[in-house]
């Protein structure tokens, strides 16, 4: 399986605060920094979709967000001292970037809700520069959000579109957005916004937040975790009895 290939080779068993560390100094550095977290689903999906792979591949840091891989690592004798939650890293980098006084662009859901992340992000970091935010539904014209983020002079970029979209598009364009920083961040804004509830703490430790989007919205998110989750696990004992032998 070539994901389980390539968490042992390119996935960062990193900690939160090392994360922000080796984000901080690519930011220091200049150029251009492309960032992703894996979960189960996107590690399946990554099996038959070559583009996705791709994109994931081309990351620079690349962290585990999602217990599953977590336990799946583990098993496989793989060292990992947390997961990093992509909305946990967002709040880090948001802190960052107000103490330093970078600017950041918010890139992704509806208006309203992108709108109403400005808002609340504004209201927990007063002194942070939001150089811009556009919805997620410009397919027809992505040059043109491209030449807006480019000329908004921001120097993080979170991308808030659903997967594979959003490593696509970051790979794609990575080169031309005149940003620094660029990191996708699936639901966050809807979270951020008030649009949908995040779980418990006690949930979020036990790597259970997966069950709460499923006490959530049963039809839409049971079979996508139950086929995901099979896959995976059959992927993980091959790769663990294979490499055994």
């Amino acid at each position: 399986m070539n994901e389980i290939v390539f968490l042992k080779s390119k996935m960062h068993s990193i900690s939160m605060e090392e994360t922000v560390s080796v984000i901080e100094e690519s930011l220091n550095k200049g150029g251009v920094f492309q960032h992703v977290v894996v979960n189960v689903a996107k590690l399946v999906n990554m099996q038959k979709d070559k583009e996705l792979f791709n994109s994931v591949q081309e990351c620079d840091l690349i962290n585990i967000d999602g217990q599953g891989v977590v336990l799946g690592a583990r098993f496989c004798g793989h060292a990992i001292p947390e997961r990093v939650a992509g909305v946990d890293l967002f709040y880090q980098l948001l802190a960052l970037s107000e103490k330093e006084g970078y600017p950041i662009f918010l890139l992704g859901a509806t208006d309203s809700v992108v709108q109403t992340t400005r808002i609340n992000v504004l209201k927990e970091y007063p002194d942070l520069k939001v150089a811009g935010v556009h919805h997620g539904y410009f397919w027809d014209d992505e040059e043109s959000v491209v030449n807006t983020i480019k000329s908004s002079g921001a120097k993080l970029l979170f991308v808030a579109i659903t997967s594979p979209k959003k490593e696509n598009f970051i790979n794609k364009w990575k080169d031309k957005l005149g940003v620094n920083f660029v990191m996708g961040v699936g639901g966050t804004f809807d979270v951020v916004a008030g649009k949908v509830s995040r779980a418990p703490l006690w949930m979020q430790k036990y790597g259970l937040e997966w069950l709460y989007r499923v006490i959530q919205e049963p039809r839409r998110m049971f079979w996508r975790y139950f086929s995901t989750n099979i896959k995976f696990a059959f992927y993980i004992l091959k790769d663990k009895f294979s490499s055994s032998n």
